[in-house]
């Protein structure tokens, strides 16, 4: 199996609810996602185009994530923020690096690369640049 990797940046808030320290509040980060793709070479030799990451996963962090505060819809400051601004986007994981990790391997990858004959096997989210998370199909 071979890897195709693309990385794109964002900007986006959250609120750890349970956090014992600081991350509890509204805060924010300048995160780098990385997209780990997996599957055989196609008959150009590449695993996938680099484009289409960008216009299925990288475009999809854009059109969602991008400048949006996330939520967790369990949080209990999420109707209160909701009413503040609207564009305030419950999402169904308390928000850490890892979790979104996992929801983008497990959620947003099939959704985007369906019928592809791509895995989106593996996705890094760094909130800072020394801070990581990452979830990987193994």
């Amino acid at each position: 199996m071979h890897l195709a990797q693309r990385y794109h940046d964002i900007s986006t808030g959250h609120r750890v609810v349970g956090h014992e320290n600081k991350c509890r509040h509204l805060h924010g980060h300048n995160y780098r996602i990385h997209f780990h793709c997996a599957a055989e070479l196609d008959e150009v030799g590449r695993v996938i185009d680099f484009g289409v990451i960008k216009e299925q996963l990288c475009m999809w962090l854009e059109d969602h994530w991008d400048h949006r505060m996330l939520i967790w819809q369990n949080d209990p400051m999420l109707a209160d923020l909701q009413a503040v601004d609207p564009s305030v986007l419950a999402v169904p994981f308390n928000p850490t690096a890892e979790n979104m990790a996992q929801y983008l391997v497990e959620v947003i990858g099939p959704q985007q690369l369906a019928d592809s004959g791509v895995i989106l096997q593996k996705v890094i989210v760094e909130e800072t640049a020394k801070c990581s998370a990452s979830f990987e199909i193994r």
